[in-house]
């Protein structure tokens, strides 16, 4: 493993701060930053902003001298001809010195950068802030290994677990600013996904409305009859059902499971097929439980109200998740907490589940 100086330390956190700048564009690409130095000088910078545009190295080595200089880049250089050439074959032209990648290419058929610059000659390391680079383009990372999005499960509730009344009205349950910061997270997804109950329910938009967004996520519905609107709000959309069918305004997908339901491992394999690398759900309770239950979800985003909705008994309000109950409390859903922040007078809570 190499060694690395404070410089490269905070080379690579601009990098990582420069990639940050892609995050609601990049689609179906990863967010990667780049600066090029010449001794402890900063001499370029560059970012990738949307797929078919230049990437990070080429816009950071526009207009320098860049021979012998370091690059420190926020995933390793791409070796493959897609809508634009390969960014190895310009650092090799360039005759830069070092390259300094945060982490390895997933993606295989972009991989190899590494190699070929070795063989040229060219010192190149990796693993500077590696887990913050994955952490960036973690739904990238999923779809290149795992062939499925990144699942965040979204939910907003009370104290006591409620979701929504008994007949499903659940606006609002959480104040403007976590309002505002989920709409944040809506911005980075690729795709927002819903059910078609909540469909039926609330008519939701599931655009991104509180914050400034260059690009609207592609909106989802898993619909197992086929019963949205052709009026409702969210459309157009694609709709996953188990039934076949027209919708206008609706691309409809139809993938059944053996039960008469949405096949949702297969729904999130096509997702991933169509370069969607995070899935943004804000579904209801039964579509929450399902997603869990398939072991479809990779993480939490809940925003928690310091109020209690009570009335869980039959019929009345809504919880988070429909899971059965475990047979004993060693065998409950147990979540690793990320973070936890106040907004305003409710609580965001960032977890993923707990590994063994």
């Amino acid at each position: 493993m190499a060694e690395f100086t404070a410089f490269d330390h905070a080379m690579m956190r601009r990098a990582l701060a420069l990639a940050e700048r892609g995050l609601y564009t990049t689609t179906p690409n990863p967010r990667v930053g780049c600066v090029v130095t010449s001794g402890e000088r900063v001499v370029g910078e560059g970012w990738h902003e949307k797929a078919g545009l230049p990437h990070a190295e080429a816009l950071a080595l526009r207009d320098i001298d860049a021979a012998d200089a370091t690059v420190y880049v926020t995933m390793e250089p791409c070796a493959h001809q897609g809508r634009t050439p390969p960014c190895v074959d310009l650092l090799l032209s360039r005759r830069v010195g070092r390259v300094v990648a945060a982490m390895r290419d997933p993606n295989r058929e972009a991989a190899g950068g590494a190699d070929r610059l070795s063989a040229a000659g060219v010192r190149f390391e990796h693993g500077l802030l590696e887990e913050e680079a994955r952490e960036l383009n973690i739904g990238f990372v999923s779809r290149m290994t795992r062939a499925r999005p990144w699942v965040r499960l979204k939910v907003a509730a009370t104290l006591d677990g409620g979701t929504a009344l008994s007949d499903g009205k659940s606006q609002w349950i959480t104040g403007a600013e976590a309002r505002r910061d989920g709409h944040r997270w809506r911005a980075r997804a690729c795709a927002i996904l819903t059910g078609g109950g909540t469909v039926l329910t609330d008519d939701p938009q599931l655009t991104v409305r509180d914050v400034a967004t260059p690009r609207q996520p592609l909106r989802v519905v898993v619909d197992s009859r086929l019963e949205t609107p052709p009026g409702a709000r969210i459309l157009p959309a694609l709709v996953f059902s188990a039934r076949a069918g027209k919708l206008p305004g609706a691309e409809v997908v139809v993938l059944p499971n053996p039960h008469g339901k949405v096949d949702l491992p297969a729904m999130l394999a096509e997702l991933a097929r169509r370069g969607i690398n995070e899935l943004h759900v804000e579904g209801g309770f039964r579509l929450n439980g399902s997603l869990v239950r398939e072991g479809c979800v990779d993480e939490f985003l809940l925003y928690l109200n310091p109020s209690f909705l009570g009335g869980h008994e039959k019929g009345g309000a809504l919880g988070m998740l429909d899971l059965p109950q475990p047979a004993s409390l060693d065998a409950r859903l147990r979540l690793r907490v990320l973070s936890l922040e106040r907004l305003g007078d409710d609580l965001r809570l960032v977890a993923r589940p707990a590994k063994g």
